[in-house]
């Protein structure tokens, strides 16, 4: 037997059984050694029925007194009670399946029980308990693995599986060279698998996990951090004279933050190497991310190369053509626009002057990487908001240019550790202040009877001259969906705000229309805009004061931050009201951090440990393969620990192609499938 035989050479595993665990991913003895439990029960321990407490598992031994039916006896599922006794107590065993389970005990007899202790109208019950006779060989007193669970496979048969393939688990060597091993205290991979299938105690599980949470940390570093070498890419990169961001810095009217001048030094560094940059830049909303991007594209400019920032919408393509040309007019850079809703002649103006070299920065939508879109000389890429696009397209505004450096933003803050993972084949720089003068908005969660009371405070802000958001989780009212609609509350504020201009904008209105209202909303032509999520990333309207967010029990964390990110951008106080309906525990949560912290760090590793990341991020969509036993966030400190090792490992051996590196370099190819190649 091997440990890459497939999973029908076990006994008892027919046709039926091999598709179940295909179901899974589990085709080899391999694949179901490393198919984990999920949880223990520890049988090693008989409590007394005195002792026992509702709510918590236990295991029993007892003599059966009597039996009775809760109905007629001959019927199939009638259910079936037992009293079982013991020197200290009485306990009721319940089965619902009556007629056979009257058979599987005897009065007087002596059992052993295993299950979840319950009470019911004042009596001590388990109800449908594992169970065999005392001394029996199924009497067994240790710690049993629970497995995740799989359609048509109990629980006993895959640890009856799990023993078969025990001989081949012990005969694993271990393949970590010695220095690893030693320097991270780790166990033996054989006992590691040995002892997370089949504990003596929990020390053995707590050894065992940490070695086969590295072991995959480990591969999955490994992996990441060769295709983020490779994509090192060949040749000269374009190195721009980032020294000539001093002129441009000196003319700014605001200072850096420490953040800013941090990031930008990172970025400096990276412009003047021979390989061509490739960064991810974060920052919370408002942290002043655009600056930096501006400081880049200014150095692209001024050492004879062109720029391309790309933006989600063409709202926000406008928005950044307008600010870059009123800060790079005064030096004599010249910015071009380019998006979808242009007419003909516009585009191949702009198409011509790009590539004449009339154009030195390029802003625009998705039009931007269009096949006819060619640059006279490309140096820079800055993509914004980075969840916005895929990498697919990313891809295609670089290879505009001969090696052109690539700037990735996004506001939508990601704790560091998770940051590695998702985006490993980037650098990594955040911006972690905020620009001076600015207030954190003041957050206020209140329920339905003080809602009439929000709305006046909005009044007072648009009295003053200020604007207000107002967002609703859906579009028009619904039957199932007890939830505000932004067309009724769009009705509402019309009747209430009749010396006020309000304007309703959503999904389903056509691009150009949405456009045309945020333009509005931006020039100050309309003083309350009622919105669904749309607004999450949009414009800097530093006039809007006010963010009042209806059902936001219906809005996950991060989508109330950003949201919230909206206001805030003058220097005027702003405020935050969170609107709630009916809350389960879990909103409740949310909306407590919400309205304790502004840091979009804090918040989103909050929303990590409340949703875990594959819910958050979606390992398909990052290319992320899915982990066995590893957890990126809960087990953050050992991940650290596997990409130090697997940084030291790829220094050693950049291709792992020595005999010391076979088996790991096996486990990346296999982890990656088609997305790496392991090469000299």
């Amino acid at each position: 037997m091997k440990i890459t035989d497939d999973i029908s050479s076990l006994k008892g595993i027919g046709e039926k059984k091999k598709e179940a665990f295909a179901g899974h991913g589990i085709a080899t003895l391999e694949d179901l050694a490393w198919w984990f439990p999920r949880s223990y029960e520890d049988r090693r321990k008989l409590t007394p029925i005195g002792e026992l407490r509702p709510g918590k598992p236990a295991l029993i031994r007892g003599e059966i007194l009597s039996r009775r039916y809760s109905g007629n006896p001959y019927k199939k599922h009638v259910p079936v009670s037992f009293l079982v006794s013991d020197d200290t107590g009485m306990l009721e065993v319940v089965y619902f399946n009556g007629r056979y389970m009257s058979r599987a005990f005897e009065i007087h007899g002596r059992y052993i029980f295993y299950g979840k202790i319950t009470e019911n109208r004042g009596r001590v019950q388990m109800v449908h308990p594992e169970s065999c006779r005392e001394g029996a060989p199924e009497d067994v007193r240790e710690i049993l693995p629970v497995y995740p669970a799989i359609s048509g496979i109990s629980q006993k048969e895959v640890r009856k599986f799990q023993r078969q393939i025990e001989p081949v688990i012990d005969e694993i060597p271990e393949w970590l060279p010695e220095h690893i091993v030693r320097e991270y205290r780790l166990a033996g991979p054989a006992f590691a698998l040995h002892h997370i299938h089949f504990p003596k105690d929990r020390s053995h599980i707590l050894m065992s996990r940490f070695r086969l949470i590295f072991d995959e940390l480990l591969t999955l570093s490994t992996g990441l951090l060769y295709m983020k070498h490779d994509n090192v890419r060949e040749g000269e990169g374009v190195r721009l004279d980032v020294s000539a961001a001093d002129e441009f810095i000196r003319g700014l009217p605001f200072p850096l933050t420490s953040g800013q001048k941090r990031v930008w030094s990172e970025i400096a560094a990276n412009l003047w190497e021979s390989h061509a940059m490739n960064r991810l830049v974060q920052g919370d909303v408002g942290s002043g991310k655009t600056a930096v991007a501006e400081i880049s594209m200014f150095c692209a400019a001024r050492s004879g190369y062109q720029a391309a920032m790309m933006a989600p919408t063409e709202i926000l393509a406008r928005q950044h053509y307008q600010s870059l040309t009123e800060d790079f007019q005064p030096y004599g850079i010249r910015v071009g626009l380019l998006t979808g809703s242009m007419k003909k002649s516009e585009k191949k103006e702009v198409l011509e002057r790009l590539i004449r070299g009339d154009i030195d920065v390029l802003t625009g939508t998705h039009a931007v990487i269009q096949e006819d879109v060619a640059f006279r000389n490309l140096g820079l890429v800055i993509t914004d908001e980075q969840h916005r696009f895929g990498v697919e397209q990313r891809r295609r505004l670089s290879v505009k240019g001969a090696n052109p450096n690539v700037m990735v933003m996004t506001a939508t803050p990601i704790p560091r550790t998770l940051a590695v993972i998702l985006y490993g084949e980037l650098d990594i720089s955040v911006i972690d202040t905020m620009p001076a003068g600015r207030r954190p908005v003041r957050t206020v969660s209140v329920d339905g009877a003080g809602r009439s009371g929000v709305y006046r405070r909005v009044e007072k802000e648009l009295a003053e001259g200020h604007q207000a958001y107002v967002v609703t989780p859906l579009i028009e009212d619904s039957e199932k969906i007890e939830a505000h609609s932004a067309e009724r509350v769009y009705q509402e504020l019309c009747q209430k705000y009749r010396n006020y201009r309000v304007a309703l904008i959503h999904g389903e209105l056509p691009q150009a229309e949405k456009d045309r209202i945020m333009s509005d909303f931006y020039q100050g032509t309309i003083d309350v805009l009622v919105s669904t999520v749309v607004i999450e990333i949009g414009i800097n309207v530093a006039n809007a004061t006010v963010m009042v967010i209806e059902n936001a029990e219906r809005f996950g964390l991060a989508q109330l931050h950003q949201l919230r990110g909206r206001v805030g951008r003058g220097s005027d106080q702003s405020y935050c009201y969170l609107i709630q309906g009916n809350e389960t525990d879990v909103a409740r949560q949310r909306i407590r951090i919400m309205c304790e912290s502004t840091d979009g760090f804090r918040i989103a590793e909050e929303d990590l440990h409340l949703r875990g990341p594959g819910e958050i991020f979606g390992t398909r969509q990052h290319g992320l393969p899915e982990m066995h036993i590893s957890d990126i966030v809960r087990h953050g400190d050992v991940l650290e620990k596997a990409r130090k090792a697997a940084a030291e490992i790829l220094q050693e051996d950049p291709g792992l192609m020595s005999d010391s590196y076979a088996e790991l370099r096996r486990r990346v190819e296999k982890m990656f499938g088609e997305d790496i190649k392991l090469e000299l």
